[in-house]
């Protein structure tokens, strides 16, 4: 049994278009991003992520499935860009519609 010691709290976020899901979850010492994010069952509630395809960052720096995790951190799964930012942003001037 895990002590109260090497027990630590991590959260977990994704950001869709109209809202973001941020969960907490507590781990032992030794888990990897992987284990948390199969354990905070985003997976299931969204079925669009695909952890062979979807890019995963701690803070907004990328991390991989099997490194482990620091008290504190928040793990952020990242989606697809629909369109590239510049590209999104050439079409805005074009158009007169500068606003984002």
């Amino acid at each position: 049994m895990a002590s109260a010691e090497n027990i630590f709290q991590v959260e977990v976020a994704y950001a869709l278009p109209q809202n973001q899901v941020l969960k907490q979850l507590n781990v032992t010492e030794g888990c990897t991003v992987g284990q948390a994010l199969l354990s905070s069952e985003l997976l299931n509630d969204y079925p669009e992520i695909d952890l062979a395809r979807n890019r995963i960052g701690i803070f907004g720096k990328f991390v991989q499935l099997d490194d482990l995790l620091q008290p504190h951190d928040r793990i952020e799964i990242y989606r697809s860009l629909i369109i590239d930012p510049k590209e999104a942003r050439r079409k805005r001037v074009k158009s007169g519609n500068n606003r984002r």
